[in-house]
């Protein structure tokens, strides 16, 4: 693979200003999903070289956070416009590593780029207040404070984004990082901690560590400097994550799981409903957590709902993002491990040998490797694992429903709470559905609802607080609370 920018593409973990491998000269492989060769190794750094990224961090904090909000924001504003000038180098990266289609990463970087000037103006608006004082001569007031040094813990299936979600809302606050990505995809984050580099944050204030994962974590949120953690990955994983960082009582934000519905009214649009359907469903190889994973159909309309979903389905082209350096046009990569496309298998037969009706894919790939079928199953049956369980891959299972009742309660039944999705065109039935559906964040008649300004995040087991959006701050700001009374007074 060759680069317009080759540094982009860095093997070395970044602490303190300097490009670093492990002390111990541990190296892990990364291969390319699509066919399993090899990319390259990076450095697993040593306990206390992921110590030593909070020693870094913790050292800046003091003079980052007395920047001006102009000089933190113009730096913050040079990040962005160099992952904009590098974005076909940075979605090739991204594509190598993850196996997602090349215009899928194209998207991906300038979702990620999008958050860095929002928060960096943002900033400007975080506001404390004054107090109408119950206390003779005194005033009483709120200043927002940035909480400290902060651990951000990222996922593989969005390995750009997700860092600069987390990491622009921090650093506009005037926090420092330490940036913990996926072993799966190192080389996302490495490109960024490149452009951090060239676009002046001083030494200390990024950071990027690789490490074995579940040590990495624990030194992290276990350090009583680091003062807030945000992690995005699955719920499993997040619970060990809120269990550590209680210990010492640290501000803590989940992006978790989910296990989306989405609902397709007799009233709606069928053509419509079935391209945001494919949409919601098999973007990222369905390998989201806002995928929907259970398409719930009215009855009236449900066979021929199958019907025309099914056809879109089988015109979706599987393959590798790359060949070569040359584009593919594809739809769908590849899953990201041998356990996804096992656990995949495994559902799908569950789901077969429980009743569900086979109308597209249900098997391994031509291809071969870990490239799936791109799947819909009908008849889907709470009793399915495929209707129980976040599936992270390719597999659509969709069942009837005859009332909205009916349908309020089967996408209500999931410890999930994160995403949904609505089709109507009308509002008497969308607003209802809206405040009774248990999760967080709800489309309505369209696929796309994520971005800068709005507040992500989920509700019971998907998660905890919010990113994007003004809410995006909370995890990385403290308000203080100030009693000021004047001379004399007691």
């Amino acid at each position: 693979m060759t680069y317009k920018h080759p540094l982009l593409f860095k093997a070395l973990c970044y602490v303190d200003g300097h490009w670093v491998h492990s002390d111990s000269g541990y190296s892990v492989a990364v291969h390319n999903p699509a066919d399993q060769t090899l990319i390259g190794h990076v450095p697993m750094l040593d306990q206390p070289q992921i110590i030593a990224a909070v020693d870094a961090a913790h050292r800046a904090f003091a003079a980052w956070r007395e920047q001006s909000l102009d000089t933190r924001g113009a730096i913050l504003r040079r990040w962005a416009a160099l992952i904009l000038e590098h974005q076909e180098d940075l979605a090739r990266i991204l594509s190598l590593e993850q196996g997602k289609p090349l215009v899928e990463s194209r998207g991906e970087i300038a979702y990620a780029a999008s958050f860095i000037p929002w928060f960096a103006e943002e900033a400007r608006r975080l506001y404390g207040q004054n107090i109408p004082s119950h206390i003779p001569g005194a005033h009483l007031g709120t200043i927002k404070e940035p909480v400290g040094v902060c651990a951000l813990l990222t996922p593989w299936n969005f390995p750009s984004a997700m860092i600069t979600r987390k990491a622009a809302a921090a650093l506009a606050a005037g926090c420092t990082v330490v940036i913990k990505p996926a072993h799966e995809t190192p080389f996302s984050a490495l490109a960024l901690a490149q452009l951090a580099e060239e676009a002046g944050f001083p030494a200390g204030v990024f950071n990027v560590v690789l490490g074995e994962p579940q040590m990495t974590m624990q030194t992290l949120v276990q350090d009583t400097r680091v003062r807030s953690v945000s992690f995005t990955g699955s719920t499993r994983v997040g619970k060990l994550v809120l269990q550590a960082a209680a210990q010492d009582v640290k501000k803590v934000s989940l992006e978790l799981g989910g296990n989306a519905p989405f609902i397709v009214c007799a009233d709606a649009d069928l053509e419509l409903a079935v391209k945001v359907a494919v949409a919601a469903k098999f973007q990222t190889s369905g390998q989201d957590c806002c995928a929907a994973n259970r398409i719930m159909v009215q009855r009236s309309i449900y066979p021929e709902f199958l019907n025309r979903f099914a056809s879109a389905v089988r015109e979706l082209r599987v393959g590798p993002a790359l060949v070569g350096d040359h584009e593919q046009s594809v739809d769908i990569g590849p899953l990201m491990h041998r356990a996804a496309f096992d656990v995949t298998t495994e559902r799908v037969e569950d789901a077969l040998q429980r009743g569900a009706q086979r109308l597209v894919g249900g098997e391994a790939h031509a291809l071969g490797g870990l490239f799936y079928q791109p799947t819909v199953l009908a008849d889907v049956t709470p009793q399915m694992r495929i209707y129980r369980e976040e599936n992270f891959a390719p597999i659509a299972g969709v069942m009837p429903f005859d009332t909205l009742e009916q349908a309020i309660e089967l996408a209500n039944d999931t410890e999930y709470g994160l995403a949904a999705y609505i089709c109507s065109n009308s509002l008497d039935l969308i607003y209802p559905l809206i405040r009774r559906l248990d999760h967080a964040m709800i489309a309505v008649n369209g696929v796309k609802f994520t971005g800068h300004p709005i507040p992500f995040g989920g509700m019971k087991a998907s998660g905890l607080g919010r990113e994007g959006g003004t809410e995006g701050f909370e995890a990385f700001v403290e308000t203080k609370y100030f009693c000021l009374h004047h001379q004399g007074q007691f």
